[in-house]
């Protein structure tokens, strides 16, 4: 039987190493708008987030939300949106893409208290559901279908 890797490549998936961190996280690398970031990959977040400072960095156009946020330590918390924004993941990209903006810093300083690196966002599941990902746990890759 041929592998998970030479399945998925055959059915036109793209494969992206995962990093794990010593806060038991997968990150990832993303490009929205065509700049870089390191993102936490979060199956549990339903909407792919980046946090305030990041709107400028990432070329955002951003609206006021009256939706509120919750996470975990955190709830009640003040969001905008974006839309229409490019995402690259590996090979894999899509366009008209809406991202959630609220305040990281609760996500970051448990990061850093842990000795772990900061992040731009959070991959959750919106991204996740339209590549059709599949992730495999303990070779530590994501499988997004171009």
């Amino acid at each position: 039987m041929d592998s998970l890797k030479d399945f998925l490549k055959l059915k036109g998936y793209s494969k992206i190493k995962l990093k794990f961190t010593k806060t038991n996280h997968f990150e990832i690398k993303a490009t929205i708008n065509g700049v870089k970031g390191q993102f936490i990959l979060d199956t549990g977040a339903s909407n792919s987030c980046v946090g305030f400072e990041a709107i400028e960095r990432f070329n955002l156009k951003v609206k006021d939300s009256e939706i509120k946020a919750v996470g975990a330590g955190a709830s009640d918390m003040l969001t905008q949106i974006s839309t229409s924004n490019s995402i690259k993941v590996g090979k894999w990209k899509k366009n008209r893409v809406a991202l959630i903006l609220f305040n990281l810093s609760h996500v970051n300083n448990g990061l850093i208290n842990h000795n772990a690196e900061p992040v731009d966002g959070i991959i959750g599941a919106d991204i996740l559901k339209k590549g059709n990902a599949i992730i495999d746990y303990e070779k530590k890759y994501l499988y997004l279908k171009l």
